[in-house]
């Protein structure tokens, strides 16, 4: 036991070896949290994925700093991966709980015009759109996009016309 705390630490007043210590157990145990969670949570970028991210970092961190206790960190970590899957499920198995969640689509650019009304509530103004077409349709001619919508997760993406 004594080993244990010489490595890594207890309290708030952590020297370089045991906090480090701490940030190799916790980078494994961040590992494991990724599997567990799948790889929509850091792959898809939803709202609620971007919440597992800054919620599993900011909890973890205090594992790392002493500031927490690690057991109670490691398993609040793991309830809310738990929570996170859950939620994932029901977004795939039912349709209106994934619009709750994350919304719908947006359409913004539709037969050749801008549609403002639908920008405003995106909160996305032409020069947003067009990065968006130029990274997604690779053009600055709108004369070849069909449609552009902000997708779920944020993002701009154009369908071009056939």
């Amino acid at each position: 036991m004594e080993l244990m705390l010489k490595i890594f630490g207890e309290g708030k007043e952590l020297n370089a070896l045991q906090m480090s210590s701490r940030g190799v157990v916790i980078f494994i145990i961040a590992f494991l949290l990724i599997r567990v969670s799948g790889r929509r949570s850091f792959g898809v970028r939803t709202p609620l994925d971007n919440i597992i991210t800054i919620s599993l970092g900011a909890i973890m961190s205090r594992a790392v700093v002493g500031a927490s206790a690690f057991v109670p960190v490691i398993i609040c970590c793991f309830v809310i991966v738990f929570l996170h899957r859950v939620f994932g499920w029901l977004i795939v198995h039912h349709k209106a709980f994934g619009r709750f969640m994350e919304g719908d689509k947006i359409l913004l650019f539709d037969q050749g015009k801008f549609i403002k009304s639908r920008m405003e509530k995106g909160l996305v103004c032409e020069e947003d759109i067009m990065q968006g077409v130029r990274k997604s349709a690779l053009t600055e001619d709108m004369k070849g996009i069909e449609k552009v919508y902000m997708e779920r997760n944020g993002e701009v993406s154009a369908i071009r016309k056939k």
